[in-house]
Parts: structure tokens; C-alpha cells; sequence
């Protein structure tokens, strides 16, 4: 019994001492291993000065050294390039302003596109002292003479050229569904708005549909806007007679028909209740009907019946 216990114990020794062993072992190994592979990883980064001193020393020795100034400057556009159009030619003109373009000088003129603002500019003085003094040597011509500016919008009128409002003030035109209409003309209504069903008109003896109301009234009364607006067109239909189209805003657009003495032009803003034309004589398309405006309201250019706007 003895005998196998020392054995035991013997072997139990020898166990431990070799288990220990085997694990400093491995321990040594996987130390030599990580140690070694950190090297290699410094050895990745280590910068060489001494190479780059080199390197820079012979290229300042060589027969071809670097400039750091030519690749700063290279690829600079010069001034004269930036936004230059050789064909622009309203640069001074009387109804174009660019202050900032009044150096340029056109290709049609002869100017060279490299030339030197200042240079351009005398050169474009002097032609146009020469074409000045060129005009003060012609003699005025004897005739009909129409200021620059001035507009008469008198189709078919009585009167001789009123003069167009002015259109410095342009509102923004913002009628919308809510919106209500002024009367342009007080009066009867001779043919009612009807695109449902057509309705008999007297002058012509039949039956036709009607995208506008008829409103009776007076030659030389007094037609005013029923909404500010824009006036787009003025025109002249062989059934309304002079007419006036304007823009309400919201798609909306209102035109008025069997006019005479505009007051208005085209481009030029008004606002409700202005006084836009008279009533003229009425057309031979009415002529039972007898003196009467054509007023007619669009949205989106689909007629709509202007009674539901008219107050």
C-alpha cells in the first residue's frame, strides 16, 4: 500500500512539473512571435529622413529643378476672360443698362478680345464722338416727329392719342375665388351669360351659345375696371367691336368689348373702378340690341358667367 502511494504521488509530480513546463514554453513562444511581428509593424512607419534630404538635394543640383512658383501660376485665367462675351453690343445702350460691362467692347466693332479695358473703352468713346459729330451735320427733316415714349392706344376712337397710364407700378394680381367684380357699366342686361343651352340673339335671329353678358347702356358713357389688373391686350373683333383684355390674376382674365377712346395700353396696370374707355357704337352684329358693352370673364381661358362675380 505504501508502495503504490509514493508511485502515485511520483507520478502526480511529474505531471505538474511537465504541465509547467509546457505552459512557460508556450508562453516564451507567443511572446518571441507578438514581439517580432510589433517590429515589423514599426518598422512600416519609420520615416527616412535621410532619403528625403537626398532626394532634395539632388533635385535642386539637377539640371531640371523645381519652380513651386510655375505650378501656383499655372492654370490662372487672366482677368479679361472671366464673363466675357465677344458678341454682346447693348453694353451702352440707351435702353439696356450694364454698368458693369462698360469696358466690353463687341468682335463686330474690331476690337481685339485681349485688349485692355482701358484701351477698349477709349476706342469705344471715340466712336461714339465720331458717330455724334457725324448726326450734328445732318439737317433735320421736316415732317412727322413722335416722341420716344408716347402711346396712343385710340383705336377706332373719337379722341386725338390719350396718352397711355403709366405702368411704373406694377401690383401683384392676386384675385382669387372669393373674389367680387365691380360693374364696368351701369345698364340692363340685354343677352344673358349661357354655355349650357343656347340663347336668341335679336340682330342675327338665331339661337347661339353666349361666353359673355350684354350690358345695355350709352354712347360716351364711361366704362371703369371691375378688378385691378393688367392690361394684356387691346385689340379690335369685327362682332365686339375695340376691345380690352385683362389679367386679374389667379387665371383669371376679364374682357371688354364695344369700346371707344381707350385710355389704357398694353403692359400697363389699373386698378377697380379706373375709367379704361366710353361706350361706343355698337357693331352690326348688334345693331337690334342697340349700345351696349361686352363683358366677358375667363378662368384658365373656360368661360365663366360673370353674374356670380358682379356685386
Amino acid at each position: 500500500m505504501r508502495r503504490s502511494r509514493r508511485r502515485g504521488l511520483a507520478r502526480e509530480r511529474f505531471l505538474m512539473v511537465a504541465s509547467a513546463v509546457l505552459v512557460l514554453g508556450s508562453l516564451t513562444a507567443t511572446g518571441l512571435w507578438l514581439g517580432r511581428d510589433k517590429s515589423n509593424q514599426d518598422e512600416g512607419y519609420v520615416v527616412d529622413l535621410s532619403a528625403i534630404e537626398n532626394n532634395a538635394a539632388a533635385g535642386l543640383g539637377g539640371e531640371n529643378p523645381v519652380n513651386p512658383s510655375e505650378n501656383v501660376t499655372q492654370g490662372i485665367v487672366p482677368s479679361d476672360d472671366l464673363d466675357y462675351d465677344p458678341y454682346f453690343q447693348e453694353t451702352n445702350s440707351q435702353k439696356v443698362e450694364n454698368p458693369d460691362q462698360s469696358g466690353s467692347v463687341s468682335m463686330s466693332e474690331g476690337a481685339s478680345p485681349t485688349a485692355s479695358p482701358e484701351v477698349a473703352l477709349k476706342e469705344k468713346n471715340k466712336e461714339e464722338k465720331g458717330k455724334e459729330e457725324g448726326k450734328t451735320q445732318e439737317a433735320p427733316k421736316e415732317g412727322t416727329k413722335k416722341e420716344e415714349g408716347e402711346q396712343t392706344a385710340d383705336i377706332g376712337g373719337e379722341g386725338e392719342g390719350t396718352p397711355a397710364l403709366s405702368t411704373a407700378m406694377q401690383p401683384a394680381l392676386t384675385f382669387g375665388d372669393s373674389d367680387t367684380l365691380v360693374w364696368p357699366v351701369v345698364g340692363n342686361i340685354l343677352v344673358n351669360y349661357s354655355m349650357d343651352k343656347t340663347v336668341y340673339f335679336p340682330t342675327l335671329q338665331q339661337y347661339k351659345y353666349n361666353p359673355a353678358i350684354i350690358i345695355q347702356a350709352n354712347q360716351g358713357d364711361l366704362i371703369t375696371a371691375a378688378s385691378a389688373g393688367k392690361v394684356i391686350s387691346v385689340f379690335t373683333d369685327p362682332k365686339i367691336g375695340n376691345g380690352v383684355t385683362m389679367e386679374l390674376g389667379g387665371g383669371y382674365e376679364a374682357t371688354y368689348g364695344q369700346l371707344s377712346n381707350i385710355l389704357v395700353s398694353e403692359g400697363s396696370y389699373v386698378a377697380a373702378g379706373d375709367v379704361i374707355a366710353e361706350v361706343g357704337a355698337p357693331t352690326k352684329y348688334f345693331s337690334v340690341e342697340g349700345t351696349n358693352v361686352y363683358f366677358k370673364l375667363t378662368k384658365n381661358g373656360e368661360p365663366i358667367n360673370p353674374m356670380a362675380k358682379l356685386n
